[in-house]
């Protein structure tokens, strides 16, 4: 599924791609807005949501670039319409690095948020009214959205910011797969219930598909983690069984005494 992928372009030398869903994302908005407002509903709407996803990239280029800095090769950031999506080639063992991968994503949220607060304080403070389709409007409604990207990213769910966040902090006095397990647990937890609120109290059946697909990925990472964590066992034992071989073909050995006739 991930291979149904269109690469736009590349970012600090990231390449960018959109897997081929994002347009279906892009064509049910652009009805949406065409039905409510004609041409210009329409491309409200479709413009709206690519500026809603450039803030996505900017997010994931928080986490990517921060990862670089430690030697993390990051190969691309894939825009699917649930969000964003950088691919590691792996993810720091030091708690203190992943630490601060996790939270420079979010941390471009915030930064946004504070950012566009000046050009969006009249219509968020003093409550007034702006045109539907104006930059006033799209300007509040990116400042929204990066609220809530910051804050939603931020939920416990592993292997959401917040739950990688979490796992990071338990890393700090638990053992890595240890750690791992238990933001597992917490994910299995919290994710169902979040689904259920996001179903069946805000009406947000995208939010509710989102939480689902977060446990099962949660789970398949964790098991991944536990496989790698079994395989570099079996190897440092074998490792450890060469060296001790080794050691024992080395130490001197009491000379041969051949006995001849007498």
């Amino acid at each position: 599924m991930l291979g149904w992928s269109i690469n736009l372009f590349r970012v600090f030398g990231i390449q960018l791609a959109v897997h081929a869903s994002f347009l279906l994302l892009l064509a049910c908005y652009g009805y949406e807005g065409w039905k409510e407002g004609g041409l210009a509903g329409l491309g409200w709407n479709v413009g709206l949501i690519v500026l809603f996803f450039v803030c996505v990239v900017l997010h994931e280029l928080g986490h990517s670039l921060t990862a670089k800095r430690y030697g993390v090769r990051v190969p691309r950031i894939l825009l699917l319409p649930i969000g964003g999506m950088a691919q590691f080639d792996r993810i720091p063992r030091k708690p203190s690095q992943e630490l601060l991968i996790t939270a420079a994503g979010p941390a471009v949220n915030f930064l946004l948020v504070a950012l566009l607060l000046p050009l969006s304080w009249r219509g968020l403070i003093n409550n007034e009214d702006v045109p539907r389709y104006s930059w006033a409007a799209t300007l509040d409604q990116l400042w929204y959205a990066n609220l809530v990207m910051g804050v939603f990213n931020l939920l416990p769910v592993f292997p959401m910011d917040g739950g990688r966040i979490l796992r990071a902090l338990l890393a700090l006095q638990l053992p890595y797969l240890r750690a791992t397990w238990w933001a597992a647990l917490v994910s299995k937890v919290l994710a169902p219930v979040f689904a259920c609120i996001a179903f069946f109290v805000l009406d947000w059946p995208m939010v509710g598909v989102l939480f689902l697909f977060i446990l099962f990925v949660g789970d398949a990472e964790y098991k991944q983690t536990l496989r790698l964590e079994q395989e570099d066992q079996h190897w440092r034992e074998r490792a450890c069984r060469t060296v001790e071989a080794s050691t024992r073909d080395d130490e001197p050995r009491p000379p041969l005494i051949i006995q001849g006739p007498n």
